[in-house]
C-alpha cells in the first residue's frame, strides 16, 4: 500500500500516538549525572488565553531556581487547559504524552541544566480551538510541578489560574470552560465520474466536504475508504496530510467548532475497467486524540458519506 504524502508539511500529532509523541520542538537535554540532584522550586504566574480568530491563545511562565549545591536538570510535569492544546516549551524539550485527566493530556517536559543558585524561566504555549466567548472563562485545577533531575519523589508544584478572557476584553466573573468529549463530524460527498486518460486508465476528481461541529480535542481525521473493486485513492488536494489506496487524513490542519471544508479526493481506475456503473463506494471519517484512539462521536451516522462511481465510455 503506497502513501502519498507533500515533503516538508508537518504531519498531525495525533499521528504520532503509537509510541510516546515528541511535543516539544526544542533540542533534547543531556542526561546529567545521578549524585547531581538537588532541591528545586517553582513559582508560576496565572495562564491568561486571549480570543483570536482560530480560538485562544496564551503563554504560561513558570520560574524554576535552584536552591541546592549542584547543577540539575529539572523536569516539568501539568495538565493542559483544555485537551490538545499544549503547542510550545521554551526553552527546553522534548515533551511526551503521560495520560488523560478529565480528557486533557498530561504532559512532561524536560528542561535545561540549572546552575546552583540560578533560575530558569519557561515559556508554555497553549492553543484552545473553541469558539470565543463574550464571557470570562476558567479552568479549575491547573498547576504544574518540577522534578530535580527526574526524582518524583522531590517534586515541588505550583497551582496557576487559568482564565479565558471574553471577547469584550473582561477577565471578571468567569464561567467555567467545559469541553467537549465526543467529536461530532459529519461528510458528504456526491457520485463520481471517471474519465478515460490516453493510456486506457481512468481518473476522477471528487469533491468531499468534512464539518467539525463541536471543540472536542483532536490531533487527526482518518477517513476509511470502501471502494468498488478495482477503485483506489490516488492523492487528495490539496496534499498536506497522507493518502494511501483506501483512505487519506482531512487536510488542512484543525478545525474550528462549526467549521466546514471541502477538498478532492482523486480517485483512478486500472486500463481494461468496463464503462458503465462501477458500484457504490463510501468514505467514513473519525476522530484521533490521545495516542491514536478513536473518539466516540455524538451520531455517527452521518460520519458516512456513500456515493456511486461511473466509468466513462472510451471515446
Amino acid at each position: 500500500m503506497s502513501i502519498t504524502l507533500s515533503t516538508g508539511r508537518r504531519v498531525a500529532a495525533g499521528l504520532l500516538g503509537t509510541a510516546l509523541a515528541l511535543l516539544g520542538t526544542g533540542a533534547p537535554a543531556t542526561a546529567a549525572p545521578a549524585e547531581a540532584t538537588g532541591p528545586l522550586s517553582i513559582t508560576a504566574q496565572r495562564l491568561v488565553l486571549d480570543p483570536t480568530d482560530q480560538g485562544y491563545v496564551g503563554t504560561l511562565t513558570a520560574v524554576v531556581t535552584n536552591d541546592g549545591t549542584v547543577a540539575d536538570y529539572p523536569t516539568l510535569t501539568f495538565t493542559e487547559p483544555a485537551g490538545a492544546s499544549h503547542t510550545t516549551i521554551t526553552p527546553g524539550g522534548p515533551c511526551f504524552f503521560l495520560g488523560l485527566a478529565a480528557n486533557r493530556m498530561r504532559i512532561q517536559c524536560l528542561g535545561e541544566q540549572i546552575q546552583p543558585g540560578d533560575s530558569q524561566t519557561y515559556s508554555l504555549g497553549f492553543h484552545v480551538w473553541t469558539t470565543p466567548r463574550d464571557y470570562a472563562m476558567t479552568v479549575a485545577g491547573t498547576e504544574i510541578a518540577v522534578e530535580p533531575n527526574g526524582k518524583p519523589e522531590l517534586a515541588e508544584t505550583a497551582a496557576f489560574t487559568t482564565l479565558f478572557r471574553s471577547t469584550k476584553g473582561s477577565l471578571k466573573k468567569p464561567r467555567p470552560y467545559v469541553q467537549a468529549v465526543d467529536s461530532d463530524l459529519r461528510m458528504t460527498a456526491g457520485n463520481v465520474t471517471l474519465d478515460r486518460l490516453p493510456d486506457g486508465s481512468l481518473s476522477g476528481r471528487m469533491p468531499v466536504t468534512v464539518r467539525y461541529g463541536n471543540d472536542a480535542p483532536s490531533f487527526d481525521l482518518p477517513v476509511t475508504a470502501s471502494l468498488p473493486a478495482g477503485v483506489a485513492v490516488d492523492h487528495i488536494e490539496p496534499q498536506d496530510m497522507p493518502s494511501w489506496s483506501d483512505g487519506f487524513s482531512v487536510p488542512g490542519g484543525r478545525f474550528m467548532p462549526g467549521e466546514e471544508r471541502t477538498f478532492d479526493v482523486i480517485l483512478t481506475a486500472p486500463a481494461g475497467t468496463p464503462a458503465g456503473d462501477l458500484g457504490v463506494g463510501s468514505y467514513t471519517v473519525s476522530s484521533s486524540y490521545f495516542y491514536g484512539a478513536e473518539v466516540q462521536d455524538v451520531d455517527p451516522s452521518d460520519n458516512t458519506a456513500s456515493f456511486t462511481v461511473t466509468a466513462a465510455d472510451a471515446s
